[in-house]
């Protein structure tokens, strides 16, 4: 006898979004529904969605998966106020394509854009962080974004970000730096 896979009504899910949601989003950290299992979605770690297999086409429906994103140590799941469901993400859900400079009460600040729609100030609340990879080299820039949750900010963005930065000595060591907020964050070293 096959294990029963969680069915996962997509139309209920917006349903019970909509009639929770306020300004702001929906208020995920509240909701506390049971665990149905997991289904077959993932995010790439290029930002790509799919379903069972395939891209999901429509970018008013990842949006409204992104808003429901929760994450538990380092499982991640869409959750409403019925039922939570696990997801698989590659590297983090989030993938910042643009950012902008506003006017913040403590100062210039960075604004990050994602694929869906989310707008991040980088700030002490949510900070940018960059991984190296071991091996290449390779900088993967983060911003924090809810939740425990980070978005990836894109390579061209990170690049302007570089262009636009300044070189500030830690612990001895000269380091590409950009402000946004009233905070400063580290890029990488600068040799």
């Amino acid at each position: 006898m096959a294990a029963n896979k969680p069915t996962f009504d997509f139309a209920e899910m917006s349903r019970n979004i909509d009639k929770t949601a306020g300004k702001g989003g929906p208020p995920v950290d509240k909701w506390n529904p049971d665990m149905c299992g997991d289904i077959d979605m993932r995010i790439l770690r290029d930002g790509t969605w799919l379903y069972g297999g395939t891209p999901i086409g429509r970018p008013a429906m990842v949006t409204l998966f992104a808003s429901v994103l929760w994450k538990e140590g380092d499982d991640y799941f869409l959750k409403t106020p019925v039922e939570k469901v696990g997801i698989k993400v590659d590297d983090v859900p989030f993938h910042f394509i643009h950012v902008e400079k506003v006017a913040h009460e403590k100062g210039e600040a960075l604004c990050f854009i994602s694929r869906t729609g989310d707008r991040v100030i980088a700030s002490q609340e949510h900070p940018i962080r960059v991984e190296s990879d071991p091996v290449t080299g390779e900088p993967s820039p983060y911003l924090y974004v809810r939740f425990g949750m980070e978005g990836l900010i894109s390579r061209a963005i990170f690049y302007d970000l570089v262009e636009q930065s300044h070189e500030e000595m830690i612990d001895g060591v000269a380091h590409l730096v950009i402000n946004s907020a009233g905070e400063t964050f580290v890029l990488g070293r600068s040799d």
